[in-house]
């Protein structure tokens, strides 16, 4: 029987971060993990060189039903902290914009680091361990695990939410929590993509998949980021989307302001006076890529040379391109947790959808 003092389930940043922390003060930790390999979405995080931490990271910029939380947590380790101990292992890094830390390297510096302050605290870690069943026992818990049985005095869930499933997420950590009695609230998408089901929308984004728009004010219940974001062949991602995602509530309607830092209305009247021979598609392209500028000329619009448009068509352009509505037309599939503790699987949709114009 393994007899350690803290026994964490999940080897992800959470999980890691505990394990360091918990030996160095002295504790003997056991970290366990059904995967193969540790910190997976570590790895794909920051499209691979890992978005480690925020220079401006405060609990202002946190949702929670539990403020307070965020506040003590981020007093007790900042974003110094962390940023000291990247500093530590020597892994180069940059500020790519608003604040956001990135490696120069790969995301696997960030996971190498943590593995390493693991391996020289102590942490006994075991991967490919499937827990079976937690049970309370007198002074602190006993695990059913396919590595055998282990007690421990405390015990740590960090198996996170149900997002991507391919990576081997679960709802363990909801089922644990209803286990022990305590109440857990409504699970939604959040920080994902949209995916767009409307075909002509869909075949747009589709053609402009891997495009990206810089700056554009994305907005949905009265909170706006300005951001990129990023045509892919399902539908809109980017930093901008990622964000808003969080405030989306099934039949919103998100908002696109593709030009926020553009008076267009004036600006297509200055054009249409100075460029008159010139078609729409041609001026786009100095605002957009030429292919993107094509398509939004072709499919939104009639291209035709500046001089054709009438005052009323030139300003449902600028409507069309500062305010473009994406409505949800019908909820997603409610994700919930299972209601079976020790389910060996659970489906989840980590995506909104469907949209369309």
């Amino acid at each position: 029987m393994l007899t350690p003092q803290v026994i964490i389930i999940g080897a992800g940043a959470a999980g890691l971060m505990c394990a360091m922390s918990a030996a160095a003060r002295g504790r003997r930790v056991l970290l366990l993990d059904h995967a193969n390999k540790a910190g997976k979405k570590i790895l794909m995080s920051g499209g691979g060189r890992c978005n480690f931490t925020n220079m401006y990271c405060e609990p202002a910029n946190f949702l929670s039903q539990n403020p307070h939380f965020c506040k003590s947590a981020l007093a007790r380790f900042t974003q110094w902290d962390f940023i000291a101990l990247v500093a530590k292992h020597g892994v180069p890094y940059h500020e790519k914009k608003l604040g956001q830390l990135f490696c120069d390297g790969k995301s696997s510096d960030i996971l190498n680091l943590l593995l390493a302050e693991c391996d020289q605290a102590g942490v006994d870690m075991r991967l490919d361990t499937s827990v079976s069943e937690i049970a309370r026992i007198e002074g602190g818990y006993q695990l059913q695990t396919s590595i055998g049985m282990a007690t421990c005095e405390s015990l740590v869930i960090a198996t996170g939410g149900l997002s991507i499933p391919t990576l081997g997420a679960t709802g363990f950590g909801y089922q644990v929590a209803r286990q022990f009695g305590h109440e857990l609230l409504p699970t939604r998408a959040g920080l994902v993509p949209f995916t767009i089901t409307d075909p002509q929308l869909k075949a747009l984004c589709s053609e402009l998949s891997g495009t990206s728009v810089e700056d554009c004010r994305v907005s949905c219940n009265g909170q706006s980021f300005v951001e990129n974001i990023l045509f892919t062949h399902r539908g809109i991602s980017g930093p901008a989307i990622l964000q808003i995602s969080s405030y989306w509530q099934p039949g919103d309607t998100i908002s696109i302001d593709l030009l926020p830092r553009i008076d267009l209305p004036t600006w297509l009247v200055e054009q249409q006076r100075e460029r008159p021979n010139s078609e729409l598609k041609t001026l786009l392209a100095d605002l957009f890529t030429k292919k993107m500028a094509g398509l939004l000329a072709e499919q939104w619009f009639v291209s035709k040379p500046m001089k054709q448009y009438t005052p009323a068509e030139l300003k449902a352009i600028a409507q069309r391109l500062g305010d473009w509505q994406l409505v949800s037309r019908r909820a997603p599939r409610a994700t919930a947790p299972p209601r079976s503790p020790w389910a060996a699987s659970i489906p989840a949709r980590c995506r909104p959808r469907p949209w369309s114009r």
